[in-house]
């Protein structure tokens, strides 16, 4: 008997709980939930920790717990499904979450059970399996096709971007303002490689499905890491004997075969029987639009819509710090213009006085030595500049890019809807794009303006910012002093500082695109621009209104107003896309495993047939430790939808050896982790397509009673002194360096995770 070979050894400084520690499918490394509930951290052997994730709570809630962890096939991501319903999926170059899915909203009474990720081919319509019954003629020829996609002009002009020629975007300021767990993800370069990642061409024709299991009995489906196709209620499971709602235990997919075979159960905690129940998705070979790149160009310009918003409200923000502190050196000295009996009874126009007269009255010259002086002043310019100038760059270096980009992906859309208009499954048509982009063309009109209006603002308060600081030195010094400063007067441009205090002062004109929406205002804009109307000729029209100073629509120019009105018809067109989708899924007919007793352990595995796939499942139970069941399910599939075709099983009697764990190691191969007579444990691997695995019919309760004994079955031994409770098989991998295939295995005192390789080919 061969020993397997160690690979690497993770010593973890806590007992990991039961599921909540999975290894990286593509890399050395695995990820573990603290015991306190609220802290994933990822590992690196020996002892590193590459990144610890946190969810914090609001103040006076409790932080929600990582309920359940999943790894993405190729490794790039981490989805923490946590205690408040919401699925998390993290990167492995920073701590905050990149997307997050809300699964059960607050006000459903259940929890994250299980998430399921997994990767199809797109082009997995030529095959066999979705067509169904072409002839072997016409599947070479499609497959000759398949080889010589790469020189296909079409399909490369199809997957042309234009933005990965823009520069990349700005990460937002980390100090200023924000809201959500998005305040954070855009402060951070790492989090916006990782969310604006440049297309592969190995992604092309292949697309990520998520589905997620509550402990309502609902699934949650999703595609391309973020993009919810929607919620559907779990499948009812003849003869289970259980009133409660069905839970998802497991899942089992194939690269080429749309069709998930889902593992449910009556319960989670040790079902008496368990069902594969098909989950047909048709979508994703029958869509007219490449679903890689639709669901691609959605999921970006979802992620860029949250950029936008998170921009608005930090240009918010730096816009209301340029007007907070001057605001309140004003109010000082308006009660005092208004108690004199004779002069201006406002600051603008005292101010106005004294810079063309020079005569400053008696409330003006009090302020300006005694309030404001020179450290007033520097406040006061300080405040106005830096936000002024942060203002500036927000709109030029992340406003304006985050809305090039979003209108380049909806001219994308909008060729794709006209291409395909005589088809209703796409779910968006032309107009519902031209109606975004034209709100967007509202807002780079407007971000525009506030561009211009930032930095004439910003060159007229430094100006008028000279000439107070003149006239608070000159009111401050002697007669014989204040000669010396005919020369700074000489030097100041009196006609800007005019223009500031008669235009900037008191009302600046970035009120009208940055102030705060009020409700009334906001319907009254928005029930206007629900009438169909050119929603930037209107615009246009308002703006114009404004500028003569003249009574104008409020909302309508308003940066978070447009930021609103488009977020929520893009999500309307987010929506018709998902339940366009969701219409052509299917649950098909449960296929019920019983063994007679409580199920402690089980795996699925896929693989496809010519004309549809094979569906494996192995099982085991505590009470009867020394046997594993085995079930076949074969599967016909057409156009995406599938039929049983025929249901198997077969026993197997391990004789005096403990079965540990079982997973499979490929889709041929079976492993499983027991305990031997002399209490040193192996792996014994079953070839369970095999003609030495002999499989007879099964009708859902006559699992078979003759058992056969793996004695011929290929063995490997571990290290003596090594007693693991929990296997994990990765196969080989080649992301960042080449990996082989992999058991990894759990030791007993929770703390050791070690990782093993074959020595050699598995024997038939």
């Amino acid at each position: 008997m061969a020993e397997l070979i160690l690979y690497s050894q993770t010593e973890i400084e806590y007992r990991v709980s039961e599921g909540l520690l999975v290894g990286c499918p593509t890399l050395d490394l695995c990820a573990s939930r603290e015991a306190s509930g609220n802290l994933v951290r990822v590992h690196r052997p020996p002892q590193q920790i590459v990144s610890k994730i946190q969810q914090l709570g609001s103040p006076g809630v409790k932080a929600p717990e990582a309920l359940t962890l999943t790894w993405k096939a190729d490794g790039q991501f981490l989805a923490v499904g946590w205690s408040d319903g919401v699925v998390r999926l993290m990167g492995l170059e920073n701590n905050k979450a990149a997307h997050h899915i809300e699964v059960c909203p607050s006000g459903r009474d259940a929890r994250i059970a299980y998430v399921g990720w997994s990767c199809n081919k797109i082009t997995s319509r030529w095959s066999k399996a979705t067509l169904g019954g072409i002839s072997n003629a016409e599947l070479e020829k499609t497959e000759r096709l398949d080889k010589d996609i790469e020189a296909n002009l079409p399909r490369q002009l199809t997957f042309f971007d234009v933005d990965t020629a823009l520069p990349k975007l700005s990460p937002l300021p980390g100090s200023s303002a924000g809201n959500g767990e998005d305040a954070i993800v855009f402060t951070l370069r790492t989090g916006l490689q990782f969310l604006f990642e440049d297309p592969k061409p190995d992604d092309y024709d292949q697309v990520n499905v998520m589905i997620v299991g509550s402990t309502d009995g609902q699934l949650h489906l999703s595609i391309h890491d973020s993009f919810v196709i929607g919620s559907f209620p779990g499948p009812g499971l003849p003869g289970s004997g259980s009133e409660g709602p069905p839970q998802l235990l497991g899942l089992a997919s194939h690269l080429d075969i749309s069709t998930r075979a889902l593992l449910m159960a009556e319960t989670g905690d040790r079902p008496e029987h368990l069902y594969l129940v098909p989950m047909d998705l048709p979508f994703i070979s029958s869509v007219p639009i490449n679903l890689s790149l639709l669901a691609a160009k959605l999921t970006t310009l979802q992620t860029l819509l949250r950029y936008l918003k998170q921009t608005q409200l930090h240009m918010q923000f730096e816009w209301k710090s340029t007007r907070e502190l001057p605001t309140r050196f004003l109010r000082s000295v308006e009660a005092g213009l208004e108690e004199m009996e004779r002069g201006p009874t406002n600051i603008v126009a005292a101010l106005y006085h004294t810079l063309v007269t020079g005569h400053a009255h008696g409330p003006v010259k009090e302020w300006l030595v005694e309030s404001l002086a020179e450290r007033g002043h520097k406040r006061w310019e300080k405040a106005v500049v830096s936000g002024l100038e942060n203002l500036r760059a927000l709109v030029h270096e992340n406003f304006l890019p985050a809305l090039e980009r979003c209108i380049i992906i909806l001219s994308r859309l909008r060729g794709l809807a006209l291409f395909h208009d005589d088809r209703a499954d796409i779910g968006f048509t032309a107009t519902q794009i031209n109606k975004v982009m034209d709100i967007l063309s509202c807002l780079m009109l407007v971000g525009n303006k506030i561009l211009l209006h930032t930095m004439d603002e910003l060159d007229h308060f430094k100006s008028f910012s000279a000439w107070l600081r003149f006239q608070i030195d000159r009111l401050a010094l002697s007669n014989s002093e204040g000669e010396e400063l005919t020369e700074r007067e000489a030097t100041m441009n009196t006609g800007k500082a005019l223009t500031y205090i008669e235009s900037y002062l008191v009302h600046s004109p970035l009120q009208a695109y940055l102030e705060e929406v009020a409700e009334q205002d906001r319907d009254q804009a928005w029930g206007y621009a629900e009438q169909g109307i050119a929603l930037k000729d209107a615009m246009r029209a308002q703006i114009r209104k404004l500028e003569r100073r003249e009574e104008a629509m409020k909302a309508m120019p308003k940066v978070q107003f447009l930021v609103d009105y488009g977020i929520h018809w893009s999500n309307t067109i987010f929506g018709q896309i998902a339940e366009a989708k969701k219409r052509s899924v299917r649950f098909g007919v449960p296929l019920r495993m019983s063994l007679g007793r409580k199920v402690d352990l089980h795996d699925t595995r896929m693989h496809a047939l010519d004309t549809g796939c094979m569906i494996q499942a192995a099982l085991a139970s505590k009470d009867e430790s020394n046997r594993v069941y085995l079930f076949r399910f074969e599967l016909a599939i057409k156009n995406g939808i599938s039929m049983n075709t025929g249901s198997y099983a077969c026993t197997l009697d391990l004789g005096g050896r403990q079965v540990v764990d079982i997973k499979y190691l490929d889709d041929n191969h079976l492993a499983i982790l027991h305990v031997n007579e002399d209490k040193t444990v192996s792996i014994t691997t079953v070839p369970t397509s095999s003609q030495s695995v002999p499989f007879a019919a099964y009708e859902g309760t006559n699992v078979p009673v003759e058992a056969i004994e793996p004695h011929d079955f290929t063995a490997y031994r571990l290290p003596a002194g090594h007693k693991p409770i929990r296997m994990e098989i990765h196969g080989k991998a080649n992301v960042r360096g080449e990996i082989p295939q992999r058991i990894c295995l759990l030791s007993s005192n929770r703390t050791t995770w070690r990782t093993y390789t074959l020595p050699g080919v598995t024997k038939e």
